[in-house]
């Protein structure tokens, strides 16, 4: 999978990867890239031809679609900064995974500009370690993919 689209030059932002179904064997993939839509067929029509492939979707384009992340965010402070962290991360509702005198690690799950935005906010306040899952969708209704 990953040669496929190293061999023809495509970006991998986020790849996903978990076991579905342990009595089957199957696990879901799931890829974030960007590109021109005429790159995003190409990569669809490729990806249908693996043999181990059983279903390809563009949930970016399905209106039933939805994609979240998870990520664990280590944040040191203390004082108003720490203060501060603590009311952002309500904002974010993002819970409080671990708490020291000096320290914060955070679990903020949603979109990825979510995700994003989260993280600017805490860098000023003493981001030190971050741990991202990479994107993972699934579409609304009760249609298997």
């Amino acid at each position: 999978l990953v040669g496929l689209f190293a061999a023809r030059g495509y970006n991998i932002e986020s790849l996903t990867v978990a076991e579905t179904d342990r009595n089957a064997h199957t696990s879901r993939v799931t890829i974030v890239t960007r590109g021109a839509p005429q790159v995003l067929t190409q990569i669809e029509a490729q990806l249908q031809k693996m043999v181990a492939t059983r279903h390809v979707q563009d949930v970016t384009r399905d209106p039933n679609g939805l994609e979240r992340e998870l990520a664990l965010v280590k944040v040191k402070g203390v004082g108003a900064d720490r203060v501060e962290a603590l009311r952002i991360s309500e904002i974010f509702r993002a819970r409080v995974l671990d708490t020291a005198i000096d320290s914060f690690i955070f679990e903020v799950t949603g979109a990825s500009s979510k995700i994003d935005k989260f993280i600017d906010l805490m860098r000023p306040l003493g981001l030190v370690e971050l741990a991202r899952t990479g994107v993972l969708s699934i579409t609304r209704g009760v249609e298997a993919a």
